[in-house]
């Protein structure tokens, strides 16, 4: 068995699920449409610059919709899914992850977005196994509180949780022949350069230049 590992946002979707979230919070008049919008954008600049403050921007996004009761918030991620993220899919993201699975490989998403964004997307691709950045829970209410919970699946972070959940299969990395991560960003490259098989997906130009300078397959999905 192979091990294929699939970043989310820019790579099997050609946008960023956490901030179209956002602005599909502004939308549905949950966020302010000035100051909110504006924080939003700045910290998907600081993340495409690799600079981004993980708590921070979990805390930030998380605050407009964790405070509304669970229900509340679940059905309007149904919404978000049904109006924003399935238009979003595309056949061929669709397509490959499929080829991976049907060769028999073990495939997961990993992702530093949010597990409450992102796990219906994970479910619309048929990927039951989703690592992304886990959020905390108050222990007697259940309620999210807008810290991260564990290490987070962000840069360097990616590496830890990849190996934390493949030891709770009583796996290892090294235990697969071949490792294939798909990216699209520079965040990625401590796991990109973990991989025997780095493929730069619908790369940002800062890993385009590198995957070129390393004679990395680059693939483009959404061009």
């Amino acid at each position: 068995m192979n091990l294929t590992l699939f970043d989310l946002d820019g790579t099997l979707i050609p946008g960023d699920s956490d901030h179209a979230f956002g602005d599909f919070m502004v939308r549905i008049g949950w966020a302010d449409g000035g100051e909110w919008s504006r924080r939003n954008d700045a910290f998907f600049a600081q993340y495409q610059a690799g600079q981004l403050n993980l708590p921070e921007y979990i805390a930030f996004a998380t605050s407009v919709w964790r405070s509304r009761p669970l229900d509340e918030a679940l059905a309007v991620r149904q919404r978000f899914m049904a109006e924003v993220m399935l238009p979003m899919m595309r056949d061929n993201a669709r397509a490959l992850v499929r080829e991976h699975q049907e060769r028999g490989d073990l495939v997961a998403i990993v992702t530093a977005t949010n597990e409450f964004v992102t796990a219906p997307i994970a479910e619309a691709f048929g990927v039951p196994d989703l690592i992304a950045v886990q959020l905390e829970r108050d222990a007697a209410t259940g309620h999210y509180n807008g810290a991260i919970h564990g290490v987070p699946s962000f840069q360097s972070g990616k590496i830890t949780r990849v190996e934390q959940w493949l030891a709770g299969q009583g796996r290892a990395l090294k235990d697969f022949e071949q490792v294939h991560f798909y990216s699209d960003s520079v965040n990625d490259l401590p796991l990109m350069e973990r991989v025997s098989h780095p493929i730069a997906t619908n790369p940002s130009a800062a890993l385009a230049q590198i995957a070129q300078a390393r004679g990395w397959p680059i693939l483009n999905l959404f061009a």
